[in-house]
């Protein structure tokens, strides 16, 4: 399914999660994520509610547990105590690393304030749980209004839109325009559950409507609801998916760290990762580190790229891939499963299993291979070559 967001008035945790709620995601199904952290001494709780002349879902947590200020490690252990918390992880670890910046000290160690209570945590796993139970692959969302002012914080004043906010919109590449708003309409937590669903910014995409929800915001304003509008659709088949392509230029990097960052990229969920040599300034021979990534995995990505290359920076572009349909069987091979992949042109084989196969029989692995199209049926002959 495509979720489209339409931020007029900004975007909070609980507006999004609101949101959704009002979409189908079923209370239950999200309070029982949030109990799989660990926490006690909360609620969450969904109630209509009018904003301006809409009605409107508001996602109303509770907390006996008032205390701010926790680390980002504290927070990062329990919302990844929950199912699907991938997204959650994300979102929390990217404040984190944001406030670190700001503040001159390590991610781990770095001290939350205004998001360190645990109804961060019931927003982030609250989220991730509902995309998940509503079957959400796309987060489509249109610019994001800011507004103006100051706002109140364990810091003082600071300017509004508050700067760890602007730096999770600016590291998720999100459009954002004026519009006259005063205060917060932006809250660090909503910006980085965007840059966590690794949201692509535009205008509504092809997609066949299935559901649309208004989640509330906690205040009244005086020219328009206080509400995010979100969008669910279905996305056609054949029609192409959403990509992010990430790249990274490097002349200092071994062979060896290569091999290994490609391994723990795709293990992370990276559809492809290779390598390409190319020749730097100055003439020097280097490499072209290449990532294709679902949006949701692009920031989880990049984060290994530059932690094992130690690269400075890299680039990242939306791509759209087209994916044929495919299907798996498994056949047996001398008391051996061998997996089989068949698209529209034919089918072939996994190598893993030919190879895992052809050591244990002893044989060479075009012949496992032959046998096991063989077996798999007829219509899915390729040519390998001649074999017993």
């Amino acid at each position: 399914m495509i979720l489209w967001l339409n931020p007029f008035s900004g975007i909070s945790g609980d507006m999004l999660l609101g949101a959704l709620i009002e979409l189908g995601a079923p209370v239950d199904g999200i309070r029982d994520a949030v109990a799989a952290t660990g926490l006690t001494g909360w609620t969450l709780e969904s109630e209509r509610v009018t904003r301006g002349a809409l009605g409107a879902t508001r996602a109303v947590v509770t907390v006996t547990d008032t205390a701010t200020g926790r680390r980002a490690a504290e927070l990062l252990e329990l919302v990844g105590r929950a199912p699907a918390a991938a997204l959650a992880v994300r979102a929390v670890r990217a404040i984190a690393d944001v406030e670190a910046r700001l503040h001159g000290t390590e991610p781990a160690r770095v001290h939350l304030h205004e998001i360190g209570g645990l109804d961060t945590v019931v927003d982030t796993v609250g989220v991730a749980a509902a995309l998940h139970l509503l079957d959400v692959r796309e987060v489509h969302c249109a610019p994001l209004g800011l507004g103006a002012g100051t706002v109140t914080t364990r810091h003082g004043t600071l300017p509004a839109p508050a700067p760890a906010a602007v730096a999770l919109l600016a590291a998720a590449g999100a459009p954002v325009t004026g519009g006259g708003l005063r205060g917060e309409t932006v809250t660090p937590t909503g910006a980085a559950l965007l840059l966590a669903a690794g949201a692509r910014f535009g205008p509504v995409p092809a997609m066949t409507l299935r559901g649309i929800g208004y989640g509330a915001g906690a205040r009244q304003l005086d020219d328009r609801p206080n509400v995010l509008q979100v969008v669910l659709g279905a996305r056609e088949e054949g029609m192409p998916a959403p990509m992010v392509l990430i790249e990274t230029n490097v002349d200092d990097v071994t062979g060896e760290v290569l091999g290994h960052l490609i391994g723990r990229l795709v293990a992370v969920g990276a559809a492809d990762a290779w390598v390409s040599p190319i020749v730097m300034k100055k003439n020097r021979p280097a490499h072209t580190v290449h990532v294709l990534a679902a949006p949701e995995s692009a920031a989880e990505c990049e984060r290994i790229v530059l932690a094992e290359t130690a690269s400075l920076g890299l680039r990242r572009s939306a791509v759209d891939r087209l994916a044929l349909p495919r299907t798996v069987t498994t056949v047996d091979v001398g008391g051996h499963p061998v997996r089989i992949k068949h698209g529209p042109a034919g089918a072939k084989p996994e190598h893993d299993d030919l190879v895992a196969a052809a050591t244990a029989l002893d044989l060479p692995v075009r012949v496992v291979a032959t046998r096991a199209l063989r077996a798999s049926g007829p219509g899915d002959d390729l040519d390998l070559g001649a074999a017993p």
